[in-house]
Order: C-alpha cells, then structure tokens, then sequence
C-alpha cells in the first residue's frame, strides 16, 4: 500500500514539473523493493534538472546517471545535473549569417533603372551576332537519299550493305556568296545517338594511349577480341563505327585539295593517342562497322578516327572532315564526288554535307543573337510597364526603418525580444 501511494506521488510530482517546464517527455516508470528507475525519451536539446525526495532510500537513474538520499533529513542531497553530447553548433555571426550583408531595397526606380541597363546592354549584342552570323556562309546538301540508284529506292538498306553494289555519287554545289579561304568541310549525321552510354564505354583509354595497354579491352565487348582472342587495336563501338563516306571536290575540272592538317584537337593527338600504338586487328571481323584504318600510322595520326572519337552531346551532330584552302567564289559550281558507304538507313538516319566558312563567334549560328534581342526587348518592355504602372498608379512605400536590419545595424538579433 505504501509502495503505491508512493508511485502516485512521484507520477503526480513529474506531470507538474513536465506542464511547468513545457517539455515534451515520455516517462516509464518501475518499481522495484527500494528502488525506482527513471526511463525517459527526451525530444528537446534542453535537459533540465529536478529535484525528487522520497521518504525511503530510493535510487533514481536518469540517462546513466544516478542520485542517492537517505530518510534521516527527508530528502536527499542535491545532485548535478547529467552531461549530454550536443549537437549544437557553436555560436557564430558567420554560420548564423549575421555578418554584415548588402540588403538593397528594390525600389520601382530600381527596378526599372536595371530592366532599362539590361535591355541597352543586351539589344546590341544580339545585333552583333546577328551581324557576324550572317556573314558566315554556309551550303549544306543532304545526300543519303539522292546517292541511292533508282533501283535501289525501295530497297536502300540492301544497297548499302551489299558489297557489289556501286557506291560512287556525284553532287553539284553552288556557291551563294563568296567564301573566302579556309572553307571548312563537315558532315553532318541525324538520329545517330553518340551519347548512348554503352556506346561511349564501348572504348579502352588506357589501350589508345600506349602500346603496354594494348590487351586492356574489358570495355570494349563486343569488339574486344577477334575469333583467336587475338585483342582489336582501337577496340570498342565507337572506333569500329568510324565513319567512311569519303569526299572529293573539282572546281572547274580542277580538283581542289582538301586538308586534314590540325582538324583534331592537339592535346587529343599529344595525350590520349599514342603515338607507339599501331592499328591492330581492326575491322577483320565478319560484321564491318565503318571505316579501315591504315595499319602503318600510328592512332595519334589518324586524324579523322581522333575526330570521331570525340563524342557528340546530341543526337544530331557535324565532325570536322577537311579544310579548303582557297577562295570560293559567288556563283561557282563545285562538284562533289561521294563514296556512299556509311549505313545510316538501317535506323532512319541522315546524311548531310556542309561547306562554311567561320566568323568570330564560330559557325553560322543566328539563336545566340537572337536570345540576347529576346532577352534585351523583354527588359525594356518590362521597364515601359512598370513605369506607367507606377506613374498612373503609385503606391506609397513602407518606412525602410522598420526592417529588421535597421533596427539591429550589427545583425545580431535580439533574444530578448
């Protein structure tokens, strides 16, 4: 009996202290003979000490740590109360952003002052690009479906794979304006997806930049090794997928050299394409995926496998072929003899061949003149708004002295408040 009176009094004495201290705790309670073990959960980083007296020597445990009295005074002796690891941070003006900060008030003069800047800043440099786009020439010609035989027009995949097949054809171009030296030549494949990520692992770095890796074909399945597991030198899709049309042009029966110097990138010659790694194997499987590689250059020589190995981010995309080295003029007729052979119909691609020449900002590319007058004309428009907005219908603004930072210069805020 005296044991319960004693549990209800301690049950009501820890509800009063939880409503006073306004913590949120879950107590468990057990008794044992002449002993009362404290379980509790806490959910607040506070921990506050209390005080319980018993009438008989009890032991109270709270996180570990435990508290004794006797029944010779009544109570028992004050204790301190338990240590706990925070996880609170230490105090700092920098980590509770309490440095001193610009905080600019944007005012409708403001606004619209910035709107207005933009809209002078962003119209010109649209016209600019706009202007040196429009100077670079470009002739694209789409040859994939024209090369094919009328024979063949319904049948195109079968022309293409077929080996007896002749690949040869002939296109004319005619040059719109003048181009002036060098004309850059690229070809241009649609629907073609180098990003696809097997495509772009299908490729052994380490075998590509030295002859001691040259058996380094983990990634490189299922053109790794050849039928005596002999390793292919480059191996991968995206070396056997080289493309092979080829390109050859005539200006007035004069055949025009095309040049292959520096059309890759010079660190992809000097560091990822050794220059002791000598093709291997390449393409003398029972499937040929493109082009073939002459067997007596190194790989950081053969420029146009460097070019193609350099993957494109996008499904549509243009590889550097060659460069033409003399001036075009308006009106002439270039004639292009083309070598068929790279199988773009199996999946629905195109092919397409481009002559251009380049200006300061690159190729001839209208979307970055076009943003910026986009852009600048949205600013200016937005500025013309707010600025009849504000003189047919102003409202007046607030006094700035009641933020928070004008009323606290130094930024630390006041807890007492």
């Amino acid at each position: 009996m005296k044991n319960r009176k004693k549990e209800s009094k301690l049950k009501k004495k820890i509800l009063k202290k939880q409503k006073s201290t306004r913590e949120k705790k879950i107590y468990y309670l057990t008794y044992t003979t002449q002993k009362i073990t404290l379980k509790h959960t806490y959910y607040y980083s506070v921990v506050p000490f209390f005080e319980l007296k018993f009438s008989s020597p009890v032991v109270v445990k709270m996180r570990g740590a435990t508290s004794s009295g006797g029944s010779g005074d009544g109570g028992m002796a004050d204790s301190a109360p338990a240590k706990r690891n925070s996880r609170k941070p230490q105090y700092s003006r920098f980590t509770q952003q309490e440095l001193p900060a610009c905080k600019p008030i944007l005012t409708p003069g403001w606004v619209i002052a910035t709107f207005v800047g933009v809209g002078i800043i962003f119209i010109p440099i649209g016209l600019i690009a706009l202007f040196a786009s429009e100077h670079v020439v470009e002739i694209v010609d789409r040859y994939d479906k024209d090369c094919i035989p009328p024979n063949y027009s319904n049948a195109s995949l079968q022309y293409i794979q077929s080996s007896k097949t002749n690949k040869t054809c002939t296109r004319t171009l005619t040059v719109p304006k003048q181009m002036k030296s060098p004309v850059f030549i690229y070809y241009e494949l649609d629907n073609f997806y180098q990003n696809h990520r097997r495509y772009v692992k299908s490729r052994s770095d380490k075998q590509l930049r030295s002859k001691a890796g040259e058996s380094d074909t983990d990634n490189c399945k299922p053109e790794a090794v050849t039928s005596t597991n002999a390793p292919i030198v480059p191996c991968g899709l995206v070396a056997w997928s080289l493309f092979n049309d080829t390109y050859g042009f005539s200006l007035k029966n004069k055949a025009l050299d095309v040049s292959k110097k520096n059309i890759a990138w010079k660190s992809d010659q000097d560091y990822k394409f050794g220059s002791d790694v000598y093709p291997k194997n390449f393409q003398s499987g029972g499937l040929i995926g493109g082009a073939k590689l002459n067997s007596s250059i190194p790989l950081s020589e053969q420029v146009d496998l460097i070019v193609w190995m350099r993957t494109a981010a996008l499904s549509t995309f243009r590889k550097l072929y060659g460069r033409i080295e003399v001036d075009l003029e308006a009106n002439d007729i270039i004639t292009v003899t083309i070598q068929n052979n790279y199988n773009t119909y199996s999946f629905g691609g195109k092919k397409k061949l481009v002559l251009s020449t380049t200006s300061w900002i690159g190729g001839k590319n209208d979307f970055l003149g076009r943003a910026y007058l986009t852009v600048g004309g949205l600013c200016l428009f937005l500025a013309v708004s707010f600025l009849l907005v504000y003189v047919i219908k102003p409202r007046p603004l607030g006094d700035p002295a009641y933020l928070s930072w004008n009323k606290n210069p130094t930024g630390q805020m006041s807890w007492n408040s």
